[in-house]
């Protein structure tokens, strides 16, 4: 007699989701009323950026993590748009560039200080326009530098080189509705987007073809969501025609029919689902909900396993997601969320319970670092390239950020090297940089090291001779107490 095992074996069958205590919350922000649904939250290692309430124009607030508690109410913004923001997102290759969409119909990139704001920041370094309506979504390339996707309520995609503030590729005759959502795929050569018409496509954006469509991906009307997996498979969230609740997973190659179908439940919150390509986990967030589900996708039937539901009694009004590299991978971190109420942001932890203390490869596989595979020129030549990765073994130290450089295509010598595009900082000329970066100054540089280590080894000695002194008093002092104490002095 065979046993059958009754319980799937996975390693993420127990990961548990808890909210960090409240003096870790960032308080008091009035985060945005405005009727999109999008994630009004976005976070990296360095910054959290939320949509916020303003008057007479569009802001968001960037906060560095580490300033907790109440925010207070005259804290600087990044409040250059003239419409409310819609939708914001962080470059994935420098931790300080973060990328606006608005109703005014404009895009903006901005530099955040390394230290955060210290004033309200009204300029940014580059505004891209282009779209006729408002612009409800934002997502950079996930490989090539520079590269930025923004789709508008005129029902078109836009593809940026930000480096050179131009117009890349135009998409205006592939959705015949409004866009609901859009996602790269691993290696940025494609995307899928979701659509009012009940569509999900995949795009080739540099031929601008059509590449696969799914007609009713789900027969429900309200709004739904199409994320593209590491495999290249695409995963759905919508309604169904009795307005309930759905997962959906989908095959490129076979859009017909489903892989997997799961339904939720009857609410009526657009589900956000959010991917972690190292663990295979989707997590589900609905907006209005209190809860958040995950699920673990796998190769074999039926593919979408749910593993548990981290329970809250608020509901969320938006919700951003860590990158990998921004988590505690002492502590089995294996995501954080950073879930928005009416008037705070509650960073929620999901942990895998482990004994031990040592590193756990088997969680942390190698992940995207911030370092970009591809320029944008190469990207555009057609060149494909995967994320390039970083193991988290060693506690993951960024390295330093550099500027966002925006040089303009100047039409009249256009027969510059490609280099020199990507190198000039904004407002100077190309050949300034590239001659500024060949003077050597290496030897200052070890020099300043030098002097650095003689200081730091001063300061040593220093400490030590003070520690030998303390100790040879701290025995003076015993031997005279142990004296008192036999009655000889």
């Amino acid at each position: 007699m065979s046993f059958r095992k009754v319980v799937r074996q996975s390693k993420f069958r127990h990961v548990f989701g808890q909210p960090v205590k409240n003096d870790q919350c960032y308080e008091d922000i009035r985060v945005s009323r405005v009727t999109w649904d999008s994630t009004f939250c976005a976070v990296n290692p360095k910054f959290l950026a939320v949509i916020v309430e303003a008057s007479g124009g569009g802001a968001f607030l960037v906060l560095p993590l580490s300033k907790t508690g109440r925010i207070d109410k005259a804290y600087p913004t990044v409040c250059g748009h003239t419409g409310p923001v819609l939708d914001i997102d962080w470059c994935p290759h420098n931790d300080e560039v973060i990328a606006s969409g608005s109703e005014d119909c404009t895009v903006m990139v901005w530099q955040i200080p390394e230290n955060g704001l210290t004033s309200p920041l009204t300029e940014p370094v580059v505004v891209l326009e282009g779209h006729t309506k408002r612009v409800g979504i934002i997502a950079w390339h996930p490989t090539a530098r520079n590269v930025l996707l923004s789709a508008g309520c005129d029902n078109v995609v836009l593809i940026w080189n930000v480096g050179t503030a131009e117009e890349l590729y135009r998409l205006d005759s592939l959705h015949p509705d409004l866009i609901y959502n859009v996602s790269w795929n691993h290696n940025g050569s494609l995307f899928c987007s979701a659509c009012k018409d009940k569509s999900v496509r995949i795009i080739d954006p540099r031929r601008g073809t059509l590449m696969a469509e799914r007609e009713k991906a789900h027969e429900g009307a309200r709004p739904m969501r199409a994320i593209f997996l590491a495999d290249g498979k695409v995963f759905t969230t919508g309604f169904s025609r009795m307005s309930e609740r759905q997962l959906a997973l989908w095959d490129p190659e076979n859009l017909e029919e489903p892989m997997a179908l799961q339904e939720l439940d009857s609410s009526n919150g657009a589900l956000l689902p959010f991917y972690d390509p190292d663990t295979s986990v989707v997590y589900v967030c609905g907006k209005g909900d209190s809860s958040i589900r995950y699920f673990e996708i796998t190769e074999e039937p039926p593919y979408i396993h749910f593993l548990n539901t981290f329970t809250s009694k608020e509901p969320q009004r938006g919700m951003g997601s860590m990158p990998k590299r921004g988590l505690e991978v002492s502590k089995c971190e294996i995501a954080r969320f950073y879930k928005l109420h009416e008037r705070k942001c509650e960073p929620i932890v999901m942990t895998v319970p482990r004994k031990s203390d040592l590193f756990q490869d088997d969680l942390y596989p190698d992940t995207a670092g911030p370092e970009a595979a591809l320029e944008a020129e190469e990207w555009v030549s057609g060149r494909d390239a995967d994320p390039i990765l970083i193991s988290l073994r060693e506690a993951y130290v960024p390295s330093k950020q550099r500027d966002l450089k925006i040089s303009r295509r100047n039409v009249l010598s256009d027969s510059r090297p490609a280099a020199a595009l990507g190198s000039s900082r904004l407002g100077a000329p190309a050949a300034t940089t590239i001659a500024a970066d060949a003077t050597p100054s290496g030897s200052l540089t070890r020099a300043g090291e030098a002097g650095k280590l003689e200081e730091v080894m001063q300061e040593l000695r220093a400490l030590r001779a003070l520690v030998k002194e303390q100790g040879e008093r701290i025995c003076r002092l015993e031997e005279q107490l142990g004296r008192m104490e036999n009655g000889d002095a």
